[in-house]
């Protein structure tokens, strides 16, 4: 939304401009399956405009007409450099940070979608569709692998471990940029593990990242 901007964990903006959000469908063979879906054998990309994106500690809101709407979880990348055709070397040192989205989804739209073969962007590209948190520096995150979780009113819903991708951070950053330039700000979602499921008014989302994240919302 027009009003949308990043930020650091401690508060302070981050002095980029959000561009775009690309995201990989399916990186979890688990949600994959979940889905009754098919584990793709190279990286299904799609893009979020920067329209989708909100600030993830506002009240959800979405659309109410469209059917069911689901949440993803997923581990953000935020992107610090330009990338086109780059190296894994070239792609890990344009991590400026990592934070958390939920990637909001039309479900019935979707599957109605994938049925007759259309893309996907209506059912994922709505305004508000892209919750986001703060960022962590990429400093504070050094690590072999991350973990992140999602609760729902205080249960438990969806745990992600960076070691389950099916497709790496790092080269799938790279690889993203064969296909389209990553710009300064622009936001790459690395997929979300089983458990998602449909939002309902009233519920309250906790979402960790780490010891480094935790941020909370609710459901309008």
């Amino acid at each position: 939304m027009p009003d949308y901007q990043h930020h650091w964990k401690d508060g302070t903006p981050v002095h980029l401009p959000l561009g775009k959000i690309v995201c990989i469908g399916r990186n979890y063979a688990e949600h994959a399956r979940e889905l009754n879906n098919p584990v793709p054998d190279e990286p299904l990309l799609f893009i979020k405009p920067a329209t989708s994106a909100v600030h993830i500690t506002r009240p959800l809101d979405f659309p109410r007409d469209r059917g069911a709407v689901h949440f993803e979880t997923e581990l953000a990348v935020l992107i610090g450099r330009p990338l086109t055709n780059a190296s894994v070397s070239e792609a890990e040192g344009a991590i400026l940070g990592y934070g958390l989205a939920l990637d909001l989804t039309l479900r019935d739209l979707q599957a109605r979608l994938k049925e007759k073969g259309q893309p996907w962007e209506r059912a994922k590209s709505f305004d508000g569709a892209c919750p986001l948190s703060p960022f962590v520096p990429i400093g504070l995150l050094r690590r072999d692998h991350l973990i992140f979780t999602l609760d729902i009113n205080r249960q438990r819903q969806q745990t992600g471990d960076t070691r389950d991708m099916l497709n790496p951070i790092v080269p799938l950053i790279a690889h993203m940029s064969t296909q389209f330039t990553l710009m300064p700000g622009d936001v790459v979602l690395t997929g979300t593990p089983k458990g998602v499921g449909p939002l309902e008014s009233g519920q309250i989302l906790s979402l960790e990242l780490e010891d480094a994240l935790f941020v909370e919302t609710t459901v309008l």
